[in-house]
């Protein structure tokens, strides 16, 4: 192990152990795309800085791709605070620091939506509005509903089913993720499991349901086949559940995909005895899974026990999406499994921008690549 990591492993154990003030600094060798991540806090989130200082400490990122904003912490946000107070006060700090920013990273107690409970997802939103190119070519949101064909493809997303590196200035928006939990500890915990990730063989469980094989629901049902294909022809193991129960108590896993409370088996006790090695992705087909990240009960199931369970990077809905917004899990699993970092491969599996997706994790977490 290099010295580099060494020290890289050092500071991840001093931050998740909530060193004192006076703990020496350590420096590390910075990731090779960390100038290239803008780190997003909320100043009036207390707890803001400690997480901006843990993913500092563990990637390099210096202290000129920092930015603070000043917004209320709710989870909803109106209009005129977002537009004035974060995507203005994003697009001049890159402006004015001449930064060449591919990946946005937030972090918690960033709102989550605009304006109310069923609005846009605030980090698909900046994704776009923050890059320069907007200014002289913008592009409104879809419709909420009884959008048509033409509305769909004029936010398809242009990174949609690729399979290269991210260059903003070629595609004309950033990779936003966030950095969130239903604790601190749990939003820091995602970058020192990404340090930690190690291209593992599996397990990926695949979690499909028997009811979902019609209309809409289909094309997201048949994408855990897929998956399962495309990852045993790379030599992966998977496990793709074809029942109707709802599986749980697997652990070790690198991957999972399911309908989550969307599944007519669900249960909650379930779904949090499933447990996640560092570097596993995730994704269900839930239409609220991110609507909040504060411990809640009742409703549908959320990605923040995946989280809380040891998922590293994990997508998820601030509203209602509609089947046509959900990651293609074949895409995901397949991007990551090649080489592609965490942002890249949600990106590449999503196929709408502007829309109400929140992707979570460290962005340049890619325990697979050079494999």
């Amino acid at each position: 192990m290099s010295l580099a990591r060494i020290c890289q492993l050092f500071a991840l154990v001093l931050i998740s152990g909530c060193a004192s003030a006076s703990s020496p600094e350590v420096v590390v060798e910075p990731h090779p795309r960390a100038k290239n991540v803008l780190l997003v806090y909320n100043s009036k989130f207390a707890d803001a800085i400690q997480i901006v200082k843990a993913y500092q400490q563990a990637r390099g990122v210096p202290d000129s791709n920092v930015v603070a904003i000043s917004v209320t912490t709710d989870d909803n946000i109106g209009w005129s605070d977002y537009e004035a107070t974060i995507v203005e006060t994003v697009r001049e700090h890159i402006a004015s620091k001449k930064l060449k920013i591919d990946f946005i990273v937030l972090t918690k107690g960033v709102p989550l939506r605009l304006n109310n409970d069923g609005g846009y997802g605030l980090d698909s939103m900046l994704a776009v509005d923050a890059h320069p190119s907007r200014k002289e070519k913008p592009l409104d949101p879809m419709p909420m509903s009884n959008f048509t064909q033409e509305d769909f493809t004029r936010i398809q997303s242009p990174y949609f089913g690729k399979d290269e590196p991210f260059d903003s200035d070629k595609f004309e928006f950033y990779l936003v993720t966030r950095l969130d939990g239903y604790t601190t500890g749990d939003a820091i915990s995602l970058i020192s499991r990404a340090m930690r990730a190690k291209p593992e063989k599996g397990e990926f469980l695949l979690d499909s349901a028997p009811d979902k094989t019609s209309g809409g629901y289909a094309s997201a049902n048949q994408s855990l086949f897929r998956a399962r294909d495309v990852l045993q022809q790379k030599g992966f193991s998977v496990a793709l559940d074809e029942g109707a129960s709802f599986v749980g108590g697997r652990h070790g896993l690198m991957g999972y995909a399911s309908w989550g409370s969307n599944d007519s088996a669900f249960k909650l006790s379930l779904y949090r005895s499933l447990q996640f090695n560092p570097g596993a992705l995730a994704e269900t087909f839930v239409s609220t899974s991110a609507r909040t990240f504060r411990p809640v009960t009742g409703g549908q199931s959320l990605i923040a026990d995946l989280i809380q369970q040891g998922v590293t990077g994990v997508k998820g809905y601030a509203s209602e999406p509609y089947t046509i917004a959900l990651a293609r899990v074949d895409i995901l699993f397949d991007r990551y499994t090649s080489g592609r970092n965490l942002a890249e491969s949600f990106y590449a599996a999503s196929p709408m921008l502007k829309w109400k997706d929140v992707v979570i994790g460290d962005p340049l977490c890619a325990p697979y690549a050079g494999q």
